[in-house]
């Protein structure tokens, strides 16, 4: 039988629903809640060196481990408890990604308590726009940009781990500071035409800063 849904972006296939839903309604969408945010950068870091598949399948193992992805919560974890959280929720398990939540949840909150937010601290790296971008096919999308590549370093001075270009674009992606849906796609021009407010993310994302 022929395919009667919408055009969309290759990569989740129509085989499976719970990529096909990740695509259609997360997907490129901005975010700007910092638990949103956090939750999206435990999943960017699990997932490196494996498809993000393997990581929506665990991803309820994870919210239910880190209590809905709670930064406050992550960042308390010692190693013994991480390994038991690990052992109990069927957690991946990588060593070093499962030590990088609690120290990767203490360098978010350390963002979040210097800019606000963690939200405003990324948005302002973006000047609180997200950016559309004109991809035709999957093969024109770079592995990363030069904004990536400074967020990156930004990110690992202020102490995060497994994290890189590559995946920090990703990332990007996910939380909608890129749209990379393809031209072609369903949801190319329903998130691109909030591209250009800038205002509106501004009053939205906490503006206040505590610290210097």
């Amino acid at each position: 039988m022929a395919n009667t849904g919408p055009d969309r972006c290759p990569w989740p296939g129509i085989e499976d629903p719970l990529y096909t839903a990740y695509h259609d309604h997360e997907w490129g969408v901005p975010a700007l809640d910092d638990q949103r945010l956090f939750e999206m950068l435990v999943l960017e870091t699990q997932q490196a060196g494996l498809s993000w598949l393997t990581i929506l399948k665990r991803r309820e193992r994870y919210r239910l481990a880190l209590r809905g992805f709670d930064p406050c919560y992550t960042a308390t974890l010692q190693p013994h408890e991480v390994a038991s959280l690990a052992q109990n929720h069927s957690l991946l398990r990588h060593s070093g990604k499962l030590l990088s939540l609690s120290s990767n949840a203490q360098a978010f909150l350390r963002i979040a308590a210097r800019y606000g937010s963690f939200g405003y601290f990324l948005w302002s790296q973006f000047d609180f726009t997200p950016k559309t971008h004109s991809w035709n096919t999957l093969e024109t999308i770079p592995a990363q940009t030069a904004e990536s590549v400074a967020l990156t370093d930004i990110l690992k001075k202020a102490g995060f781990s497994f994290v890189g270009p590559v995946m920090i674009y990703a990332y990007l992606q996910a939380v909608g500071v890129y749209n990379d849906h393809l031209v072609s796609c369903f949801r190319y021009k329903s998130l691109s035409a909030g591209s250009s407010q800038s205002l509106a993310f501004r009053k939205k994302v906490p503006s206040s800063r505590s610290g210097t």
